[in-house]
């Protein structure tokens, strides 16, 4: 008798799941009509950095300004602007962080060569403090807990 009204009360909760999860679905966003232009859209999206998710382009994320982004870039395309025309205008607008692919220049040098900038100089201070090292007299090192019980060991006498 008891599992009647649990076998009832189980299959009301997957009836209210199976009602719920449809209204907490997002709708897809609408593809373009022309596959052509989507393709471009979706080619011009790879070009531009997600300004929320900054390690991912527009194309990839599903951050609510990226949609925005790809849906701007859409309608530019619509308008008859040039791939060209549609970065310029979005590198006007948010800078050339936007750039998935910043351009070489005076203000993004650090962008291009930092990386290898720390690498050097990491490079050369382990050279450094390997030199040092190396002319130092071993009495400047603390000896290990394992070699102390082996000098200890070392000094007993043996009977």
């Amino acid at each position: 008798m008891s599992s009647l009204p649990r076998l009832l009360s189980a299959l009301l909760s997957a009836l209210l799941l199976a009602l719920a999860v449809p209204l907490a679905a997002k709708e897809a966003a609408p593809a373009a009509a022309d596959p052509v232009l989507e393709a471009r859209m979706t080619r011009i999206a790879a070009e531009l950095r997600c300004l929320v998710c900054q390690n991912q382009t527009i194309a990839d994320s599903n951050a609510d300004l990226a949609q925005d982004l790809r849906r701007q870039v859409r309608e530019m395309i619509q308008q008859g602007r040039s791939d060209d025309q549609i970065i310029e205008f979005m590198t006007a607008r948010y800078g050339d962080f936007v750039l998935y692919r910043p351009p070489l220049k005076a203000s993004t040098a650090l962008l291009w060569f930092g990386p290898a900038l720390l690498l050097v100089g990491g490079l050369l201070v382990l050279v450094l403090v390997l030199r040092r090292r190396s002319r130092m007299a071993p009495e400047a090192f603390e000896p290990d807990q394992d070699d102390e019980a082996d000098a200890a060991e070392a000094r007993r006498p043996t009977a």
